[in-house]
């Protein structure tokens, strides 16, 4: 049962909790900024650190703030207005909004090309690749978990190459290819599992938005293919007329 307040009838934590979410409304706790800790949170409010925790739990369910583990709880930034469009990078779209884009690299790995892996690449089913893994964030706070495979042939030591830059546009680059287009983009809706909640800071079962896409060059021959899962609570996706 809720701890109550005899005065008002309302829950304690359901009192710090609306304390805090104006705060973020009137700026005082602007956009990705740390919040008080919980102890000065409770003396602030008079109430256990346990009660401080129920209402940390229930603002970070409506996506208005995030724990960070070993860190602490930041003020959630605006959702990214996030244009699909022919040239679709992450670096500029997060630059173009103010922010800094920066990439994760968590792993590299060689596998074999599925059937579907391998139509989308224009390859053998059983062909070498490349499976790179990453988070892309903007500032503090990460947007999207991506894996993305690769001609091992085409991309040699693919993995160790983006490890160094961080960035797709970047790797490619390195490999002569200075223009490439998105060929085609699935969008579909999904929960995330206990993985990728870790990589993204999200508690289990918040919902995820899955985009799955391959990349040509100029030539129109498949460069990257990718699947794509983005916080839902963070983006909101413009797809472009011109698409």
């Amino acid at each position: 049962m809720s701890i109550q307040d005899t005065a008002s009838g309302v829950a304690l934590w359901r009192q710090v909790a609306d304390g805090i979410e104006r705060g973020i409304a009137d700026g005082r706790f602007a956009a990705g900024e740390k919040l008080p800790g919980e102890m000065e949170i409770a003396e602030t409010y008079r109430v256990n650190r346990h009660t401080v925790r129920r209402a940390l739990a229930a603002l970070a369910e409506r996506g208005l703030v995030r724990a960070e583990r070993g860190s602490g709880t930041y003020v959630e930034t605006g959702r990214i207005a996030y244009p699909l469009r022919s040239r679709t990078r992450f670096s500029e779209i997060v630059g173009a909004g103010g922010r800094e884009p920066r990439g994760q690299f968590i792993d590299a790995t060689e596998e074999e090309a599925t059937r579907e892996l391998a139509r989308e690449l224009g390859l053998k089913t059983g062909a070498p690749l490349v499976r790179i893994e990453s988070v892309r964030l903007a500032d503090r706070t990460p947007i999207c978990v991506s894996t993305t495979w690769l001609s091992a042939e085409r991309f040699p030591d693919a993995g160790k190459v983006f490890a160094n830059v961080r960035s797709m546009t970047k790797l490619v680059a390195h490999y002569g290819i200075r223009d490439f287009r998105r060929a085609s983009t699935r969008i579909t809706a999904g929960i995330v599992d206990a993985t990728d909640a870790a990589r993204l800071d999200l508690a289990l079962g918040r919902p995820v938005l899955v985009v799955d896409s391959t990349d040509v060059d100029t030539a129109g021959e498949p460069l990257t293919t990718k699947r794509s899962r983005f916080a839902a609570e963070r983006v909101e996706f413009l797809v472009e007329s011109s698409l």
